[in-house]
């Protein structure tokens, strides 16, 4: 007997929430709860009109991040990654780009990253995958991978930018912030 359950939106954790600052476990194998917690992450992640989201966000402490960029006119042709386990080995070049996260709400910031990025995760069969990414996808997968580690974009602003936003982190912790998602109440 085969039935298909329709995904659920999950909703988002926020700036000062405990599970944005651990350390993720990794996923021993695929079952039906990890499949349906992928299932969640993406009907979430896309109706929050994310491109990029990580188990912590849904309160999840399992080490897999979604990254799907192909809503973006010029990157419509790139698949979406799951990340199961995802260990960046290498990197290369720099880049300063404009960053936002859904787990804090209408903060952006310039963050430099690794332009390139050599990756290995496990795939839904658990077998290990290599691959080398660059440009947008290796920055949104950068972004996601933090997250599965505890550090946040706004971690690596300057002192500078980050007293800019200061307020509007501690209006985000107090949750005095709204969006067109729902966010995890704790």
């Amino acid at each position: 007997l085969n039935f298909y359950i329709m995904p659920l939106q999950l909703p988002i954790t926020t700036y000062g929430m405990d599970v944005l600052r651990k350390t993720t476990k990794p996923v021993e194998k695929i079952d039906n709860k990890i499949i349906e917690l992928i299932d969640n992450m993406f009907y979430t992640m896309i109706n929050a009109y994310g491109i990029g989201l990580a188990a912590p966000q849904v309160n999840s402490d399992l080490s897999i991040c979604l990254v799907d960029i192909s809503c973006i006119d010029e990157y419509k042709d790139v698949k979406p990654l799951i990340l199961i386990n995802p260990v960046i080995l290498d990197s290369h070049g720099e880049s300063t780009k404009d960053e936002g996260c859904l787990s804090i709400p209408d903060v952006r910031g310039e963050i430099t990253r690794p332009d390139k990025i050599f990756l290995k995760y496990n795939d839904f069969d658990m077998n290990e995958v290599k691959i080398e990414i660059d440009g947008f996808l290796s920055r949104v997968a950068q972004h996601e991978i933090d997250h599965l580690h505890g550090k946040l974009f706004v971690d690596y602003l300057s002192k500078e930018s980050m007293s800019k936003v200061k307020s509007q982190l501690r209006k985000i912790q107090k949750r005095k912030v709204e969006t067109d998602y729902p966010l995890y109440e704790d």
